[in-house]
């Protein structure tokens, strides 16, 4: 094979999977036993996080917001990742389905991301004494939220779509650059959130009592959002099969 010929076959080995029908084939067979897969691991989870886990000697029974806060920032960020990720698919490579994929992970990002700041509200005021403390880790979650939104607000800031999802691509690679800053604030400032306690380079700082629960629910948080974001996608080109359908039917007319 010629070099030319390389770049050419990635390029169609890339593009191949840009066929919405194939798209929709694979998401019809993988959607059932996804969902199937949250609910198994989700209910598991909340049965160890409510039911089998201790009390923290510390915090007691508070300790429990840990199970839902913990993988929503988690799914805040990767989620964000997701969609940065696909941008740059979408504007390198013009991948239909990436520019559909980050679209349709957004939303679900933003609503992770605001979990995690609702419980970890709620977790700071018996800890901390406050709803809301400007803490870099909490400052920083809250400029994700605000991304989000933002990345939201500008694909349809526009009358030419095409336009719109360009600049809200644009907008999700710059603002990638906040991700790294909240893995790593609570380690580079002198904040008043803990530090990691589970992505450690040495092992995990929780006893494994609270830790498999916690690592279910993460799993199961993780199988929602694939599950949600391919429902979305699937909508999406359902909505642009429509709609072209209605478009030839009109010249037919």
């Amino acid at each position: 094979m010629t070099d030319t010929a390389a770049p050419a076959q990635r390029r169609w080995n890339l593009h191949r999977w840009a066929n919405p029908g194939r798209f929709l084939r694979l998401a019809d067979a993988v959607l059932p036993w996804l969902a199937g897969l949250t609910a198994a691991l989700l209910a598991v989870g909340l049965v160890g996080a409510l039911a089998l886990s201790p009390p923290d000697y510390q915090q007691g029974m508070s300790v429990k917001i840990m199970y839902v806060h913990v993988p929503s920032a988690w799914l805040a960020l990767f989620a964000y990742t997701t969609v940065a990720a696909a941008s740059v698919v979408a504007l390198v490579w013009r991948h239909p389905l990436a520019d559909i994929a980050a679209h349709a992970a957004s939303p679900v990002g933003a609503a992770f991301t605001f979990l995690a700041l609702a419980t970890g509200s709620l977790w700071g005021k018996p800890m901390w004494g406050a709803w809301w403390v400007w803490d870099a880790r909490l400052t920083s979650m809250l400029v994700l939220f605000f991304l989000y939104l933002g990345h939201m607000a500008l694909a349809g800031a526009f009358e030419d779509p095409a336009r719109g999802r360009k600049a809200a691509a644009v907008l999700a690679i710059v603002g990638f650059v906040n991700v790294p800053i909240i893995k790593f604030s609570v380690d580079w400032w002198n904040t008043l959130h803990q530090t990691a306690s589970v992505m450690r380079f040495d092992a995990p700082a929780i006893h494994v009592s609270m830790l498999w629960p916690l690592l279910v629910m993460g799993a199961g948080f993780t199988a929602f959002f694939a599950t949600v974001v391919l429902v979305r996608m699937k909508a999406e080109l359902l909505a642009v099969r429509e709609r072209n359908l209605r478009a030839l039917q009109l010249r037919g007319d």
